[in-house]
């Protein structure tokens, strides 16, 4: 059976002498990966278009529930060179797949997270910022369900400004209950770094391109989302590693 569709690559790893396995997000099947035979060799056939963030049109030939379907053809629409050129730019793209990867379960159709990733590359192509990178993030998380609740208390929606990681939400002094005394993450949140992450999540995308938080707000909503971040995927994100300074 052949499959046509668009694909973003994820990720890519070596295979026996020549070969790659690819990882895709795509509209229609979701994250997917893919045999791509002598993808290594000088003269592939495959060029350039299974570059990280590359995204293409591409044609997987297989069976209709195979896992690992062979790649057939791959023709690049945009590169997205520019994210690869610069450390500091690539990390934060790295940073975005991972999440990506993180969230989406395996072979589900994603066409919001695909054309969000999609335009977000596009966007941090022509401006490469943690702003950018913080944007795809809080967007992703509230496509997915996972957003934290920082607008009111997640219990009785009282005016709070603790968050507490374990419960994915702020909650007021009435309702923190004994997760005190048991040790529960807080991080302090400000009325500002409330505003920011709410107004990153619900602006149109072309109107925040106006935001412009100082360094410290930015920083503290950066922090508490990788929090959070960890929280559900049981661990940090590799990335943020190398993003941890970037402005």
């Amino acid at each position: 059976m052949q499959l046509r569709t668009e694909g973003i690559v994820l990720r890519t790893f070596p295979f026996a002498e020549a070969d790659l396995l690819v990882t895709y997000l795509t509209p229609d099947h979701g994250v997917r990966k893919a045999f791509a035979r002598s993808a290594r060799k000088v003269k592939s056939r495959f060029g350039a278009s299974l570059e990280p963030l590359t995204h293409s049109r591409i044609t997987f030939m297989g069976k209709e529930d195979a896992e690992l379907p062979r790649l057939t053809q791959s023709d690049i629409l945009r590169p997205h060179q520019g994210l690869r050129e610069g450390l500091q730019c690539f990390a934060l793209a790295s940073e975005m797949v991972e999440l990506t990867m993180g969230l989406l379960p395996v072979g589900k159709p994603s066409q919001e997270a695909f054309d969000l990733l999609r335009e977000m590359l596009a966007r941090m192509e022509r401006e490469c910022s943690a702003l950018n990178s913080l944007i795809y993030k809080i967007r992703l998380l509230v496509l997915k369900g996972y957003a934290p609740r920082l607008s009111g208390c997640g219990r009785c929606g009282a005016s709070a400004l603790r968050f507490f990681v374990s419960q994915g939400a702020v909650l007021c002094e009435r309702c923190t209950g004994g997760l005190e005394r048991s040790g529960a993450k807080v991080v302090r949140v400000s009325p500002g770094s409330v505003r920011l992450y709410d107004s990153l999540g619900s602006w149109e995308l072309d109107k925040t391109a106006r935001i412009k938080p100082s360094e410290a707000l930015l920083a503290e909503v950066r922090d508490l989302l990788d929090a959070h971040v960890e929280y559900i995927l049981s661990g940090p994100l590799r990335s943020r590693t190398f993003t941890s300074r970037t402005p």
